[in-house]
Protein backbone atom coordinates (compact mmCIF):
# COMPACT_ATOMS: atom_id res chain seq x y z
CA UNK A 1 0.00 0.00 0.00
CA UNK A 2 1.14 2.97 -1.20
CA UNK A 3 1.77 5.90 1.72
CA UNK A 4 -0.78 8.87 1.80
CA UNK A 5 0.35 12.26 1.44
CA UNK A 6 -3.04 13.39 2.27
CA UNK A 7 -3.54 14.27 6.20
CA UNK A 8 -7.14 13.98 7.50
CA UNK A 9 -8.21 17.22 9.20
CA UNK A 10 -9.37 14.76 12.31
CA UNK A 11 -6.31 14.11 12.94
CA UNK A 12 -5.43 17.96 13.86
CA UNK A 13 -6.69 18.28 17.43
CA UNK A 14 -7.82 21.62 18.05
CA UNK A 15 -6.01 23.82 20.36
CA UNK A 16 -6.56 23.64 24.36
CA UNK A 17 -4.97 26.80 25.52
CA UNK A 18 -4.66 30.13 24.52
CA UNK A 19 -5.19 30.93 21.18
CA UNK A 20 -4.22 33.62 18.85
CA UNK A 21 -8.19 34.11 18.68
CA UNK A 22 -8.25 35.05 21.89
CA UNK A 23 -5.54 36.88 22.42
CA UNK A 24 -6.21 39.05 19.11
CA UNK A 25 -9.76 39.81 21.51
CA UNK A 26 -7.79 40.73 23.94
CA UNK A 27 -5.30 43.28 22.44
CA UNK A 28 -9.00 45.08 21.00
CA UNK A 29 -9.85 45.73 24.38
CA UNK A 30 -6.87 46.87 25.60
CA UNK A 31 -6.32 49.49 22.87
CA UNK A 32 -9.98 50.92 24.61
CA UNK A 33 -12.58 48.98 21.62
CA UNK A 34 -15.65 48.49 23.40
CA UNK A 35 -17.59 46.94 20.36
CA UNK A 36 -16.76 44.26 17.45
CA UNK A 37 -19.53 44.79 14.48
CA UNK A 38 -19.13 41.82 13.24
CA UNK A 39 -21.04 40.00 9.93
CA UNK A 40 -19.70 36.48 10.71
CA UNK A 41 -18.15 33.59 8.08
CA UNK A 42 -16.30 30.73 7.53
CA UNK A 43 -13.16 32.02 8.75
CA UNK A 44 -14.15 33.34 12.13
CA UNK A 45 -14.86 29.87 14.55
CA UNK A 46 -11.66 30.63 16.17
CA UNK A 47 -12.92 34.49 17.34
CA UNK A 48 -16.59 32.32 18.09
CA UNK A 49 -14.99 30.00 20.32
CA UNK A 50 -12.96 32.51 21.97
CA UNK A 51 -16.23 34.71 22.99
CA UNK A 52 -17.82 31.47 24.04
CA UNK A 53 -14.82 30.23 26.21
CA UNK A 54 -15.02 33.43 28.15
CA UNK A 55 -18.64 33.53 28.68
CA UNK A 56 -18.37 29.97 30.27
CA UNK A 57 -15.09 31.27 32.42
CA UNK A 58 -16.91 34.02 33.58
CA UNK A 59 -14.38 36.54 31.41
CA UNK A 60 -16.74 37.99 28.47
CA UNK A 61 -16.12 41.48 30.27
CA UNK A 62 -12.74 41.59 29.48
CA UNK A 63 -13.10 41.64 25.47
CA UNK A 64 -14.70 43.64 23.19
CA UNK A 65 -18.55 42.94 23.03
CA UNK A 66 -19.71 41.14 19.33
CA UNK A 67 -22.47 43.15 17.93
CA UNK A 68 -24.37 41.21 15.22
CA UNK A 69 -24.97 43.00 11.85
CA UNK A 70 -26.69 41.79 8.89
CA UNK A 71 -24.84 43.71 6.69
CA UNK A 72 -20.91 45.30 6.59
CA UNK A 73 -21.85 48.16 4.82
CA UNK A 74 -24.00 48.42 8.47
CA UNK A 75 -21.21 46.92 10.29
CA UNK A 76 -19.01 50.05 9.08
CA UNK A 77 -20.96 52.60 9.65
CA UNK A 78 -22.21 51.99 13.22
CA UNK A 79 -18.09 51.39 13.78
CA UNK A 80 -17.75 54.81 12.35
CA UNK A 81 -20.87 56.85 14.47
CA UNK A 82 -19.29 55.00 17.96
CA UNK A 83 -15.66 56.58 16.75
CA UNK A 84 -17.01 59.85 15.87
CA UNK A 85 -19.03 60.75 18.80
CA UNK A 86 -16.51 59.04 21.16
CA UNK A 87 -12.78 59.72 19.56
CA UNK A 88 -12.41 55.74 20.29
CA UNK A 89 -11.51 53.82 16.63
CA UNK A 90 -13.91 50.68 17.28
CA UNK A 91 -13.24 47.53 15.14
CA UNK A 92 -15.21 45.54 12.48
CA UNK A 93 -15.13 42.07 12.10
CA UNK A 94 -15.80 40.67 8.56
CA UNK A 95 -16.17 37.87 6.27
CA UNK A 96 -12.90 37.35 3.73
CA UNK A 97 -12.78 39.39 0.57
CA UNK A 98 -16.43 39.39 -0.26
CA UNK A 99 -17.41 40.85 3.31
CA UNK A 100 -14.56 43.74 3.01
CA UNK A 101 -15.62 44.31 -0.24
CA UNK A 102 -19.26 44.76 1.03
CA UNK A 103 -17.58 47.55 3.39
CA UNK A 104 -16.21 49.53 0.27
CA UNK A 105 -18.18 52.84 0.53
CA UNK A 106 -18.18 53.07 4.15
CA UNK A 107 -14.47 52.64 3.87
CA UNK A 108 -14.36 55.50 1.57
CA UNK A 109 -16.08 57.63 4.13
CA UNK A 110 -13.65 56.66 6.79
CA UNK A 111 -10.68 57.31 4.81
CA UNK A 112 -12.41 60.89 3.60
CA UNK A 113 -13.53 61.76 6.47
CA UNK A 114 -10.44 60.95 8.81
CA UNK A 115 -11.95 58.04 11.36
CA UNK A 116 -10.11 55.76 12.99
CA UNK A 117 -11.31 52.29 12.96
CA UNK A 118 -9.84 49.16 12.86
CA UNK A 119 -11.32 46.79 10.25
CA UNK A 120 -10.35 42.96 10.28
CA UNK A 121 -11.13 39.94 8.14
CA UNK A 122 -10.21 36.54 7.41
CA UNK A 123 -8.36 35.13 4.96
CA UNK A 124 -9.11 31.64 2.63
CA UNK A 125 -7.11 29.01 4.90
CA UNK A 126 -3.71 28.47 3.53
CA UNK A 127 -3.94 24.48 3.80
CA UNK A 128 -5.88 22.29 1.49
CA UNK A 129 -5.25 18.75 2.92
CA UNK A 130 -5.31 18.83 6.70
CA UNK A 131 -1.84 19.85 7.23
CA UNK A 132 -3.05 22.29 9.83
CA UNK A 133 -6.14 22.56 12.61
CA UNK A 134 -8.82 25.11 10.79
CA UNK A 135 -7.47 23.84 7.13
CA UNK A 136 -9.98 23.76 4.32
CA UNK A 137 -13.30 22.03 4.70
CA UNK A 138 -15.98 23.77 2.35
CA UNK A 139 -15.92 24.49 -0.85
CA UNK A 140 -16.35 28.38 -0.60
CA UNK A 141 -12.93 28.42 0.42
CA UNK A 142 -11.22 27.89 -2.75
CA UNK A 143 -14.03 30.46 -4.01
CA UNK A 144 -13.01 33.13 -1.70
CA UNK A 145 -8.95 32.83 -2.18
CA UNK A 146 -7.95 35.61 -4.21
CA UNK A 147 -4.35 36.79 -4.89
CA UNK A 148 -4.19 39.96 -2.84
CA UNK A 149 -7.07 40.59 -0.62
CA UNK A 150 -5.45 43.28 1.20
CA UNK A 151 -4.83 45.43 -1.97
CA UNK A 152 -8.71 45.79 -2.02
CA UNK A 153 -8.71 48.59 0.67
CA UNK A 154 -4.50 49.90 0.08
CA UNK A 155 -6.03 53.11 -1.67
CA UNK A 156 -7.65 53.52 1.82
CA UNK A 157 -6.19 52.77 4.77
CA UNK A 158 -3.58 54.00 6.45
CA UNK A 159 -2.08 50.87 7.57
CA UNK A 160 -2.99 47.05 6.20
CA UNK A 161 -0.96 43.28 7.80
CA UNK A 162 -1.31 39.87 7.65
CA UNK A 163 -1.34 38.06 10.99
CA UNK A 164 0.97 35.32 10.51
CA UNK A 165 1.47 33.90 13.74
CA UNK A 166 0.19 34.61 17.82
CA UNK A 167 3.49 35.04 18.93
CA UNK A 168 2.81 38.91 18.09
CA UNK A 169 -0.38 39.27 17.19
CA UNK A 170 -0.88 41.80 20.02
CA UNK A 171 1.74 44.42 18.42
CA UNK A 172 0.12 44.40 14.97
CA UNK A 173 -3.23 45.05 17.25
CA UNK A 174 -1.87 47.83 19.09
CA UNK A 175 0.23 48.85 16.05
CA UNK A 176 -2.80 49.09 13.54
CA UNK A 177 -4.60 51.18 16.65
CA UNK A 178 -1.73 53.52 17.28
CA UNK A 179 -1.94 54.66 12.70
CA UNK A 180 -5.97 54.53 13.52
CA UNK A 181 -5.75 56.92 16.02
CA UNK A 182 -2.89 59.17 15.00
CA UNK A 183 -3.88 62.52 13.43
CA UNK A 184 -5.21 62.65 10.60
CA UNK A 185 -6.81 59.44 11.82
CA UNK A 186 -8.09 56.94 9.66
CA UNK A 187 -8.73 53.02 8.76
CA UNK A 188 -6.54 50.37 9.24
CA UNK A 189 -7.11 46.75 8.09
CA UNK A 190 -5.86 43.58 9.39
CA UNK A 191 -6.41 39.85 7.86
CA UNK A 192 -5.93 36.60 9.74
CA UNK A 193 -5.85 32.88 7.93
CA UNK A 194 -8.07 30.50 9.45
CA UNK A 195 -4.68 28.02 11.05
CA UNK A 196 -3.31 31.34 12.24
CA UNK A 197 -6.05 32.10 14.40
CA UNK A 198 -7.12 28.64 15.78
CA UNK A 199 -3.26 28.07 16.69
CA UNK A 200 -2.13 28.36 20.21
CA UNK A 201 0.04 31.99 21.17
CA UNK A 202 1.82 33.20 24.25
CA UNK A 203 -0.04 34.73 26.67
CA UNK A 204 3.01 37.20 27.36
CA UNK A 205 2.95 40.06 24.42
CA UNK A 206 3.10 43.78 23.81
CA UNK A 207 1.73 46.13 26.07
CA UNK A 208 -1.00 48.83 24.76
CA UNK A 209 0.68 51.42 27.09
CA UNK A 210 3.58 52.15 24.60
CA UNK A 211 1.43 52.28 21.22
CA UNK A 212 0.11 55.84 22.02
CA UNK A 213 -0.93 58.05 18.61
CA UNK A 214 1.33 60.55 17.74
CA UNK A 215 1.81 63.77 19.67
CA UNK A 216 -0.35 66.41 17.89
CA UNK A 217 1.76 68.82 16.03
CA UNK A 218 2.05 72.58 16.20
CA UNK A 219 2.76 75.51 13.51
CA UNK A 220 6.56 76.69 13.34
CA UNK A 221 7.44 80.07 14.99
CA UNK A 222 8.09 81.98 11.91
CA UNK A 223 4.64 80.70 10.32
CA UNK A 224 2.69 81.49 13.44
CA UNK A 225 4.04 85.28 13.32
CA UNK A 226 3.31 85.42 9.21
CA UNK A 227 -0.31 83.95 9.78
CA UNK A 228 -1.03 86.29 12.76
CA UNK A 229 0.24 89.42 11.36
CA UNK A 230 -1.34 88.80 8.09
CA UNK A 231 -4.70 88.36 10.11
CA UNK A 232 -4.15 90.94 12.64
CA UNK A 233 -3.29 93.71 10.03
CA UNK A 234 -6.13 92.53 7.41
CA UNK A 235 -9.03 94.76 6.34
CA UNK A 236 -11.39 91.73 5.08
CA UNK A 237 -9.70 88.81 6.75
CA UNK A 238 -11.82 85.19 6.89
CA UNK A 239 -11.14 82.36 7.72
CA UNK A 240 -12.94 79.17 5.86
CA UNK A 241 -13.12 75.90 7.62
CA UNK A 242 -14.92 72.34 7.23
CA UNK A 243 -13.79 69.71 10.34
CA UNK A 244 -12.10 71.82 12.63
CA UNK A 245 -14.79 70.94 14.94
CA UNK A 246 -13.65 67.13 14.48
CA UNK A 247 -12.04 68.64 17.66
CA UNK A 248 -14.78 69.67 19.86
CA UNK A 249 -12.72 71.80 22.38
CA UNK A 250 -10.87 73.72 19.78
CA UNK A 251 -13.97 75.67 18.83
CA UNK A 252 -14.39 77.73 21.49
CA UNK A 253 -10.56 78.71 20.59
CA UNK A 254 -11.59 79.87 17.21
CA UNK A 255 -14.13 81.95 18.56
CA UNK A 256 -11.54 83.52 20.91
CA UNK A 257 -9.45 84.27 17.96
CA UNK A 258 -12.33 85.57 15.47
CA UNK A 259 -13.31 88.11 18.25
CA UNK A 260 -10.23 89.03 19.09
CA UNK A 261 -9.50 90.13 15.15
CA UNK A 262 -12.63 90.69 14.13
CA UNK A 263 -12.54 87.74 11.18
CA UNK A 264 -15.56 86.69 9.98
CA UNK A 265 -15.92 82.45 9.32
CA UNK A 266 -16.88 80.79 6.58
CA UNK A 267 -17.84 76.96 6.75
CA UNK A 268 -17.31 75.06 3.36
CA UNK A 269 -18.53 71.70 3.37
CA UNK A 270 -18.85 71.40 6.72
CA UNK A 271 -19.26 68.27 8.67
CA UNK A 272 -19.14 69.30 12.45
CA UNK A 273 -20.39 72.40 14.26
CA UNK A 274 -17.11 74.49 13.68
CA UNK A 275 -18.13 77.65 14.71
CA UNK A 276 -21.66 78.40 17.02
CA UNK A 277 -24.27 79.52 13.68
CA UNK A 278 -25.81 81.95 15.50
CA UNK A 279 -22.35 83.78 16.41
CA UNK A 280 -22.15 87.57 14.64
CA UNK A 281 -19.19 86.55 13.53
CA UNK A 282 -20.77 83.66 11.57
CA UNK A 283 -20.59 84.08 7.56
CA UNK A 284 -22.61 81.23 6.62
CA UNK A 285 -22.52 77.89 5.22
CA UNK A 286 -21.13 76.97 1.09
CA UNK A 287 -21.70 73.86 -0.49
CA UNK A 288 -22.21 73.32 -4.52
CA UNK A 289 -22.80 77.20 -4.47
CA UNK A 290 -23.49 77.97 -8.24
CA UNK A 291 -22.84 81.66 -7.49
CA UNK A 292 -20.18 84.34 -6.29
CA UNK A 293 -19.59 84.93 -2.86
CA UNK A 294 -18.83 88.47 -1.97
CA UNK A 295 -17.23 87.74 1.51
CA UNK A 296 -14.68 85.45 -0.10
CA UNK A 297 -14.06 87.22 -3.39
CA UNK A 298 -13.48 90.56 -1.11
CA UNK A 299 -11.34 89.04 1.42
CA UNK A 300 -7.54 90.70 1.59
CA UNK A 301 -7.07 87.62 3.91
CA UNK A 302 -8.13 83.92 3.87
CA UNK A 303 -6.76 81.30 6.09
CA UNK A 304 -8.42 77.92 5.09
CA UNK A 305 -8.11 76.21 8.78
CA UNK A 306 -9.07 72.80 8.02
CA UNK A 307 -10.74 72.22 4.86
CA UNK A 308 -10.63 69.78 1.64
CA UNK A 309 -12.69 72.01 -0.63
CA UNK A 310 -12.61 75.56 0.40
CA UNK A 311 -14.53 76.79 -2.37
CA UNK A 312 -15.26 75.96 -6.07
CA UNK A 313 -12.66 77.41 -8.18
CA UNK A 314 -15.11 78.11 -11.25
CA UNK A 315 -17.54 79.24 -9.29
CA UNK A 316 -16.17 81.48 -6.03
CA UNK A 317 -13.01 81.61 -5.42
CA UNK A 318 -11.02 84.55 -3.27
CA UNK A 319 -9.76 87.56 -5.63
CA UNK A 320 -5.88 87.43 -7.02
CA UNK A 321 -4.29 89.81 -4.78
CA UNK A 322 -6.04 87.96 -1.15
CA UNK A 323 -3.25 86.27 0.97
CA UNK A 324 -4.12 82.99 1.26
CA UNK A 325 -2.89 80.68 3.99
CA UNK A 326 -3.28 76.63 4.54
CA UNK A 327 -3.10 74.73 8.07
CA UNK A 328 -4.17 71.41 7.62
CA UNK A 329 -3.59 68.45 9.56
CA UNK A 330 -3.07 67.17 5.73
CA UNK A 331 -2.07 70.57 4.00
CA UNK A 332 -1.52 68.90 0.61
CA UNK A 333 -3.91 66.50 0.45
CA UNK A 334 -1.73 63.65 -0.49
CA UNK A 335 -4.71 61.04 -1.47
CA UNK A 336 -6.21 63.44 -3.72
CA UNK A 337 -4.29 63.06 -7.36
CA UNK A 338 -6.07 66.69 -8.29
CA UNK A 339 -6.19 69.11 -5.80
CA UNK A 340 -4.82 72.74 -5.54
CA UNK A 341 -5.23 75.99 -3.69
CA UNK A 342 -3.03 78.90 -4.56
CA UNK A 343 -1.28 79.77 -1.02
CA UNK A 344 1.88 81.28 0.30
CA UNK A 345 1.76 79.15 2.80
CA UNK A 346 1.45 75.42 3.72
CA UNK A 347 1.69 74.38 6.94
CA UNK A 348 0.79 70.80 8.47
CA UNK A 349 -0.28 71.13 12.20
CA UNK A 350 -2.90 70.05 14.19
CA UNK A 351 -5.83 72.33 14.03
CA UNK A 352 -6.50 72.92 18.10
CA UNK A 353 -2.86 73.56 18.47
CA UNK A 354 -2.63 76.10 15.61
CA UNK A 355 -5.32 77.91 16.89
CA UNK A 356 -4.47 78.29 20.08
CA UNK A 357 -1.09 79.44 18.50
CA UNK A 358 -2.60 82.02 16.70
CA UNK A 359 -5.12 83.07 18.90
CA UNK A 360 -2.17 84.12 21.47
CA UNK A 361 -0.23 85.54 18.84
CA UNK A 362 -3.03 87.64 17.25
CA UNK A 363 -4.08 89.05 20.21
CA UNK A 364 -0.48 90.89 20.91
CA UNK A 365 -0.23 92.15 17.41
CA UNK A 366 -4.17 93.07 16.84
CA UNK A 367 -5.44 97.20 16.85
CA UNK A 368 -7.99 96.90 19.22
CA UNK A 369 -10.08 100.09 17.30
CA UNK A 370 -9.73 98.63 13.48
CA UNK A 371 -10.70 94.99 14.84
CA UNK A 372 -13.84 96.47 16.86
CA UNK A 373 -14.62 98.25 13.09
CA UNK A 374 -14.36 94.59 11.84
CA UNK A 375 -16.29 93.30 14.24
CA UNK A 376 -19.59 95.56 13.59
CA UNK A 377 -19.11 94.95 9.43
CA UNK A 378 -19.40 91.32 10.32
CA UNK A 379 -21.64 90.97 12.39
CA UNK A 380 -23.94 93.02 10.32
CA UNK A 381 -23.04 90.65 7.44
CA UNK A 382 -24.34 87.86 9.63
CA UNK A 383 -27.41 89.15 10.24
CA UNK A 384 -28.43 89.99 6.66
CA UNK A 385 -27.28 86.48 5.68
CA UNK A 386 -29.36 84.81 8.23
CA UNK A 387 -32.24 87.30 7.88
CA UNK A 388 -32.39 86.66 4.34
CA UNK A 389 -32.58 82.94 5.62
CA UNK A 390 -35.11 82.64 7.78
CA UNK A 391 -38.03 84.28 5.85
CA UNK A 392 -37.72 81.12 3.63
CA UNK A 393 -38.48 78.51 6.87
CA UNK A 394 -42.62 78.88 6.30
CA UNK A 395 -45.03 76.03 4.27
CA UNK A 396 -46.45 76.86 0.89
CA UNK A 397 -49.58 76.29 1.91
CA UNK A 398 -50.19 72.56 2.73
CA UNK A 399 -46.50 71.66 0.86
CA UNK A 400 -43.69 71.36 3.22
CA UNK A 401 -40.87 73.16 2.15
CA UNK A 402 -36.79 71.42 3.35
CA UNK A 403 -36.39 74.84 4.62
CA UNK A 404 -40.00 74.76 6.80
CA UNK A 405 -39.14 71.05 7.71
CA UNK A 406 -35.56 71.99 9.62
CA UNK A 407 -37.03 74.79 11.48
CA UNK A 408 -39.72 72.61 12.73
CA UNK A 409 -36.88 70.38 13.85
CA UNK A 410 -34.70 73.26 15.03
CA UNK A 411 -37.54 74.20 17.22
CA UNK A 412 -38.77 70.18 18.68
CA UNK A 413 -34.67 69.40 19.80
CA UNK A 414 -32.70 70.77 22.29
CA UNK A 415 -28.56 71.77 21.88
CA UNK A 416 -27.71 68.63 23.22
CA UNK A 417 -29.46 66.37 20.70
CA UNK A 418 -26.99 64.73 17.89
CA UNK A 419 -27.81 65.41 15.02
CA UNK A 420 -26.48 63.24 11.91
CA UNK A 421 -26.55 65.11 8.35
CA UNK A 422 -26.48 63.13 4.93
CA UNK A 423 -29.56 65.39 3.24
CA UNK A 424 -27.15 65.18 0.17
CA UNK A 425 -29.26 67.83 -1.94
CA UNK A 426 -30.62 69.49 1.58
CA UNK A 427 -26.86 69.62 2.79
CA UNK A 428 -27.04 73.25 2.40
CA UNK A 429 -30.89 73.63 4.04
CA UNK A 430 -30.14 71.89 7.47
CA UNK A 431 -26.85 73.66 7.64
CA UNK A 432 -28.76 77.44 7.33
CA UNK A 433 -32.07 76.07 9.01
CA UNK A 434 -31.10 73.65 11.59
CA UNK A 435 -27.84 76.14 13.03
CA UNK A 436 -26.37 73.99 15.65
CA UNK A 437 -24.08 75.67 18.02
CA UNK A 438 -22.80 73.31 20.59
CA UNK A 439 -19.43 71.57 19.04
CA UNK A 440 -20.25 67.73 18.84
CA UNK A 441 -24.08 68.21 18.27
CA UNK A 442 -23.85 68.05 14.45
CA UNK A 443 -22.13 65.06 12.49
CA UNK A 444 -22.10 64.21 8.78
CA UNK A 445 -20.34 61.10 7.21
CA UNK A 446 -16.96 63.35 6.03
CA UNK A 447 -17.20 61.47 2.30
CA UNK A 448 -19.16 61.10 -0.61
CA UNK A 449 -20.68 57.06 0.11
CA UNK A 450 -24.45 57.46 0.88
CA UNK A 451 -26.06 55.09 3.50
CA UNK A 452 -24.03 55.82 6.33
CA UNK A 453 -26.05 58.10 8.97
CA UNK A 454 -28.91 54.97 10.07
CA UNK A 455 -26.20 52.93 10.64
CA UNK A 456 -23.78 55.46 12.27
CA UNK A 457 -26.90 56.47 14.24
CA UNK A 458 -26.90 52.94 16.21
CA UNK A 459 -23.14 53.68 16.77
CA UNK A 460 -23.78 56.79 18.17
CA UNK A 461 -26.23 56.13 20.28
CA UNK A 462 -24.04 53.28 21.94
CA UNK A 463 -21.20 55.47 22.65
CA UNK A 464 -23.48 58.36 23.94
CA UNK A 465 -26.65 56.61 25.34
CA UNK A 466 -27.57 59.70 27.35
CA UNK A 467 -28.75 61.78 24.40
CA UNK A 468 -31.26 61.72 21.81
CA UNK A 469 -30.06 61.00 18.17
CA UNK A 470 -31.90 62.47 15.26
CA UNK A 471 -30.88 61.49 11.70
CA UNK A 472 -31.69 63.80 8.29
CA UNK A 473 -31.30 62.23 5.52
CA UNK A 474 -32.90 62.06 2.05
CA UNK A 475 -34.82 58.99 0.48
CA UNK A 476 -32.32 57.76 -1.57
CA UNK A 477 -29.83 58.19 1.47
CA UNK A 478 -32.02 56.22 3.27
CA UNK A 479 -32.10 53.20 1.31
CA UNK A 480 -28.73 52.90 0.48
CA UNK A 481 -27.95 52.79 4.49
CA UNK A 482 -29.92 48.98 4.39
CA UNK A 483 -32.61 49.95 6.88
CA UNK A 484 -33.75 46.60 7.18
CA UNK A 485 -30.33 45.88 9.14
CA UNK A 486 -29.98 49.32 10.32
CA UNK A 487 -33.09 49.05 11.94
CA UNK A 488 -33.06 45.37 13.49
CA UNK A 489 -29.43 46.07 15.02
CA UNK A 490 -30.85 49.28 16.52
CA UNK A 491 -33.84 47.33 18.59
CA UNK A 492 -31.58 44.25 19.56
CA UNK A 493 -29.08 46.58 21.07
CA UNK A 494 -31.00 48.96 22.61
CA UNK A 495 -29.46 51.99 20.17
CA UNK A 496 -33.19 54.09 19.35
CA UNK A 497 -32.64 56.86 17.57
CA UNK A 498 -35.26 58.92 15.56
CA UNK A 499 -34.56 58.90 11.56
CA UNK A 500 -36.15 62.31 9.13
CA UNK A 501 -36.53 61.27 6.04
CA UNK A 502 -36.86 64.01 3.29
CA UNK A 503 -38.92 62.40 0.77
CA UNK A 504 -38.91 63.77 -2.45
CA UNK A 505 -40.12 60.81 -4.67
CA UNK A 506 -36.06 59.87 -5.86
CA UNK A 507 -32.46 60.96 -6.06
CA UNK A 508 -32.36 64.65 -6.63
CA UNK A 509 -28.26 65.13 -6.64
CA UNK A 510 -27.87 63.12 -10.19
CA UNK A 511 -30.67 65.07 -11.17
CA UNK A 512 -29.02 68.67 -9.79
CA UNK A 513 -25.44 67.25 -11.76
CA UNK A 514 -27.10 66.69 -15.28
CA UNK A 515 -28.80 70.06 -14.63
CA UNK A 516 -25.41 72.21 -13.63
CA UNK A 517 -23.61 70.40 -16.64
CA UNK A 518 -26.89 70.43 -19.60
CA UNK A 519 -28.74 73.08 -18.40
CA UNK A 520 -30.42 73.43 -21.78
CA UNK A 521 -29.97 69.66 -22.89
CA UNK A 522 -32.04 66.89 -23.62
CA UNK A 523 -32.96 65.42 -20.16
CA UNK A 524 -33.92 69.17 -18.93
CA UNK A 525 -36.57 70.09 -21.70
CA UNK A 526 -38.05 66.31 -21.40
CA UNK A 527 -37.42 66.27 -17.50
CA UNK A 528 -36.19 62.92 -18.73
CA UNK A 529 -33.37 61.78 -16.28
CA UNK A 530 -33.90 58.68 -14.58
CA UNK A 531 -34.03 59.13 -11.23
CA UNK A 532 -37.60 59.13 -10.06
CA UNK A 533 -39.45 56.37 -7.76
CA UNK A 534 -42.41 55.38 -9.84
CA UNK A 535 -44.06 54.36 -7.17
CA UNK A 536 -43.01 55.69 -3.63
CA UNK A 537 -41.50 53.05 -1.59
CA UNK A 538 -42.57 52.37 1.85
CA UNK A 539 -40.16 54.28 3.77
CA UNK A 540 -41.18 53.70 7.24
CA UNK A 541 -42.47 50.64 6.76
CA UNK A 542 -39.36 49.07 6.26
CA UNK A 543 -37.97 50.11 9.94
CA UNK A 544 -41.15 49.00 11.25
CA UNK A 545 -41.17 45.21 9.59
CA UNK A 546 -37.58 44.81 10.36
CA UNK A 547 -36.87 46.29 13.32
CA UNK A 548 -40.20 46.88 15.10
CA UNK A 549 -39.99 51.12 14.44
CA UNK A 550 -42.44 53.69 14.75
CA UNK A 551 -43.22 54.97 11.39
CA UNK A 552 -45.40 57.62 9.63
CA UNK A 553 -45.52 59.39 6.45
CA UNK A 554 -46.03 62.64 6.58
CA UNK A 555 -47.51 64.99 3.78
CA UNK A 556 -49.29 68.48 4.55
CA UNK A 557 -47.56 70.93 6.69
CA UNK A 558 -50.67 70.98 9.36
CA UNK A 559 -49.67 67.38 10.62
CA UNK A 560 -45.63 68.46 10.87
CA UNK A 561 -45.09 69.47 14.29
CA UNK A 562 -47.80 67.40 15.88
CA UNK A 563 -46.05 64.07 14.00
CA UNK A 564 -42.17 65.55 14.85
CA UNK A 565 -43.15 65.55 18.62
CA UNK A 566 -45.15 62.43 18.88
CA UNK A 567 -41.49 60.53 16.93
CA UNK A 568 -39.40 62.16 19.29
CA UNK A 569 -41.38 61.24 22.11
CA UNK A 570 -41.21 57.14 20.82
CA UNK A 571 -37.41 58.03 20.70
CA UNK A 572 -36.84 59.07 24.25
CA UNK A 573 -39.19 56.35 25.74
CA UNK A 574 -36.64 53.34 24.13
CA UNK A 575 -37.80 52.81 20.38
CA UNK A 576 -36.77 53.95 16.98
CA UNK A 577 -38.72 55.92 15.01
CA UNK A 578 -38.57 57.00 11.25
CA UNK A 579 -40.87 59.96 10.11
CA UNK A 580 -41.10 60.38 5.83
CA UNK A 581 -42.18 63.94 5.22
CA UNK A 582 -43.10 64.48 1.33
CA UNK A 583 -40.98 67.52 0.22
CA UNK A 584 -40.95 68.80 -3.69
CA UNK A 585 -37.94 68.37 -5.69
CA UNK A 586 -38.40 65.84 -7.93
Amino acid sequence: MGSDATISQTSQTAPTGYTTSRAFLEALAEGGVRYVFSNLGSDHPGILEAYAQARVEGREHTLPELVICPHESVAMAAALGYAQVSGVPQAVLVHVECGTQNIGGMLHNAAKGRVGVLMYAGASPYTQNGELFGSRNEFIQWIQDVHDQRGIVRGYTKYDNEIRTGANVKELVHRALQFARSTPAGPVYLVGPREVMESEAPTQQADATYFPPVAPAALAPDVVERVASALAEAERPVIVTSYLGRDRDAVPVLVELCETAGIGVLESVPMHVNFPADHPLHWGFQWNDQRHNPLLEEADVVLVLGSDVPWIPTKNRPNADARVFVVDEDPLKEQMPLWHVPAEVFARADLGTAVRQLRDRVAELVDTEAAARRRERAAAEHERLFRAKAELEVPEGETITPEYLVACVREAIDEDTLVLTEAITNFPTVSWHLRRNKPGSLLGSGGGSLGWAIGAAVGAKLAAPERTVVSLVGDGTYLFGVPSSAFWMAQRYGAPSLTIVFDNNGWNAPKASALGVHPQGTAAQRDDFGVHFQTRPDLPGIATAAGGAWGRTVKTAGELKESLEEALDVVRSGRSAVLAVQVPGM
